[in-house]
């Protein structure tokens, strides 16, 4: 009796202990406020916000995977002969790297599954991020606050590529080689300091002794490293920042309906991860990828037939194969337009349009609209098309990236389909701009007849004049709301003596909102202000009058400042 009373003083006093280190580190940090908020803070429902958690998802499963398979590959460009189980290549001269590969493909128990296992995660978390990052830009979640965590997804999505491309090429087999030669091609390609950029790269000339090497570290560290930094910060601030949400009754500016971090957020987390887990070693277990003992070692005077890179540098591919031979020769140098151009120029412009486009709308539009509310698709037409327009011109790239596998499985003319290509990849953008455009602004027109008639029933009624017409029903409460409740700004307008800059800003500013207050819909301002404040309780706001930017008088030269009216 005496022991046990004992052990439970000690107990006793231990856990009296434990209260007062916890109570004091909660007056000093509000550990117990910030759980507490944290565990009801509200994540939205809608499938779509799902999209950076698979993203997530198939990082861990990369991240566990590429542990498993560092135990194992040796990164040593030494030729060696190969003695191991596949026998087609027995006796042949290989790098280490490439006969540890083969080692793990076939001697190390369950290497070849994590292998596989570990290359489909990385296509799925590179097309993951990317869907993720469509799904930002078309319903408007990149505007401020937001936009820093743009710039910190964008940075992922470029480490993540630059990952995705040294991993490629460790296994030093014919396909990865092919791809470090052609990005030797395009180092080659940079007036006068090419030359020097590739010598710095490889170590020497191609292929060198220390590419591999020099490849390995920045695989499984620095970049690793990187990319976990910027994930935890992307998660912190979607925490701080708040999630964007989709209008609705009862959902406000700051007020996000969905489900609570614990119970129910955690366990529909909880089992999206072990479906996708499940998912990928799926695909690692009956689909075959990246068979490097069929392409054999790499060596430089042979080259593997419709070789292919994998899907994120597709576009590459294709631009190179689309631009035609064009060099200049400028004061001893040669500048090589048909490799510098699509490989370097042209992904520099592109990822800097994308760095650079949440704060290009913010200067055409004031940046005054509502942040936390996801735009509808169709109520940006201008955006969406210019969306849609970007997704046709990589669609093109990535297509003619196999035109001759294309062209072999067609039997038709490589050369024909490369032109074909060549004027798609001119065209078409642009017709997906107006097709689009011209499809959201009659979706515009369609939701603003819904809400001003009604759903179109079976019924058909007839007038005393003896004329027919569809008999409607009035819309349900929510979806009534769902649609009054878009906003469309209007564009800004800038002084008579405005500066020229001003004058161009409110003339991007008229394109972009052009058409997307249709007639219908200015005539529902008023309807639309009644159902909001009906719902939500609040007082009906009268329309805001065009807002007018300040400049410089062309005359003066003074500043001119107008008062918003409203």
């Amino acid at each position: 009796m005496g022991h046990a009373r004992a052990r439970a003083a000690r107990r006793a006093a231990l856990r009296k202990a434990a209260e007062r280190g916890f109570r004091a580190a909660d007056d000093r940090l509000p550990v117990a406020a910030g759980g507490r908020v944290l565990l009801r803070k509200a994540f939205p429902e809608h499938w779509s916000f799902l999209l950076g958690e698979l993203a997530l998802y198939s990082f861990l499963v990369l991240l566990l995977t590429g542990v498993y398979l560092t135990l194992f590959f040796d990164a040593d460009m030494t030729q060696v002969r190969y003695a191991g189980p596949y026998e087609p290549l027995r006796g042949h001269l290989v790098s280490t790297a490439y006969a540890s590969t083969l080692e793990i493909s076939f001697e190390v128990r369950g290497g070849l599954l994590i292998r596989q296992v570990h290359h489909w995660a990385a296509l799925i978390f590179l097309g993951a991020i990317g869907v993720h990052m469509l799904r930002i830009f078309f319903t408007g979640a990149f505007r401020k606050p937001r936009d820093v965590n743009w710039l910190l997804g964008m940075t992922l999505f470029v480490l993540a590529l630059a990952e995705g491309f040294s991993g490629y090429s460790l296994p030093d087999d014919l396909l990865s080689g092919i791809g470090l030669r052609i990005a030797q091609g395009i180092m080659l390609s940079i007036p006068v300091v090419g030359t020097y950029v590739a010598l710095f790269v490889f170590g020497g000339q191609f292929p060198g002794d220390e590419i591999i090497e020099r490849l390995y570290p920045l695989h499984i560290l620095l970049l690793p490293g990187l990319l976990v930094a910027l994930v935890v910060a992307h998660v912190v601030l979607v925490v701080v920042l708040q999630h964007t949400h989709w209008s609705g009754p009862g959902r406000t500016n700051r007020n996000v309906v969905g489900h609570a971090m614990v119970p129910q957020f955690a366990a529909r987390s909880t089992g999206l991860f072990f479906m996708v887990a499940g998912v990928i070693a799926l695909l690692g277990a009956v689909a075959q990828i990246n068979p490097v003992w069929d392409y054999g070692p790499y060596t430089p005077s042979q080259a593997s037939t419709a070789a292919q890179p994998d899907w994120y540098v597709g576009f590459l591919e294709g631009s190179l194969r689309l631009m035609p031979p064009f060099e200049t020769n400028l004061f001893g140098h040669t500048v090589m337009w048909n490799v510098l151009v699509p490989a370097v120029i042209l992904p520099g412009l592109l990822f800097l349009l994308l760095y650079a486009y949440p704060f290009f709308e913010q200067w055409i539009t004031g940046g005054d609209e509502t942040p936390h509310v996801c735009d509808r698709p169709r109520n940006r037409p201008v955006r969406t098309a210019l969306g849609v327009a970007g997704v046709t011109f990589y669609g093109v790239l990535l297509l003619a990236g196999g035109n001759d596998v294309i062209a072999h499985t067609f039997d038709v003319s490589l050369n024909g389909l490369t032109w074909g290509f060549r004027v798609a990849l001119v065209l078409a953008p642009p017709v997906a701009f107006a097709l689009t455009r011209r499809l959201c602004l009659a979706l515009q027109k369609q939701d603003a007849e819904r809400v001003t008639h009604g759903e179109e029933t079976s019924r058909v009624r007839q007038s005393l004049e003896g004329t027919f017409s569809a008999d409607h029903d009035p819309l349900p409460q929510g979806e009534r709301f769902r649609l009054a409740a878009q906003r469309f700004p209007r564009p800004l307008e800038a002084n008579p003596g405005a500066a020229r800059v001003a004058r161009l800003r409110a003339a991007l500013s008229r394109w972009y909102y052009q058409g997307a207050v249709s007639p219908a819909w200015q005539s529902l301002d008023g309807q639309r202000e009644r159902a909001q404040a009906a719902l939500t309780g609040a007082r009906p706001e009268k329309p805001a009058a065009r807002r007018r930017i300040s400049g410089r008088s062309a005359r003066t030269g003074t500043r001119i400042r107008t008062p918003r009216r409203r």
